[in-house]
């Protein structure tokens, strides 16, 4: 498999593990994902959780393939780079999500969509 093939799968199958968690969640066990934005709360639908993960995707490909440009360690810059956002990606539903249960799903959305992409990209990442 060629290495576009490869990301473009990976950036392809960030979304689908965050709608698995979302469909297991929201329409089999009932769960009511909310979030508080500003003075008002809103919920989480599957077409926004496609798009953030899909855009988180694509926006690890762009950085790995500028770093594959411009450095001579791409592959271990991007990934310290992608945990560092992994993790600071996790404060979004810790400090948003209403309620203990959409506080869970939510975490574990980001969690599949970040382990996605650093160990999918980091294995299509140039040494």
């Amino acid at each position: 498999m060629n290495t576009s093939l490869g990301r473009t799968l990976v950036v392809l199958g960030a979304p689908v593990t965050a709608l698995v968690v979302w469909i297991l969640a929201v329409p089999v066990a009932g769960t009511t994902l909310s979030v508080r934005t500003g003075d008002a709360t809103q919920t989480v639908e599957a077409v926004p959780v496609a798009v953030a993960g899909l855009l988180a995707g694509l926006a690890g490909w762009a950085l790995l393939a500028v770093l594959e440009r411009l450095t001579s360690r791409p592959r271990r810059i991007w990934t310290i780079v992608a945990v560092i956002v992994w993790v600071l990606s996790f404060f979004g539903p810790l400090g948003s999500a209403v309620g203990a249960p959409a506080t869970l799903v939510l975490l574990l959305m980001h969690l599949t969509v970040g382990a996605t992409l650093i160990l999918g990209l980091s294995v299509w990442g140039r040494r």
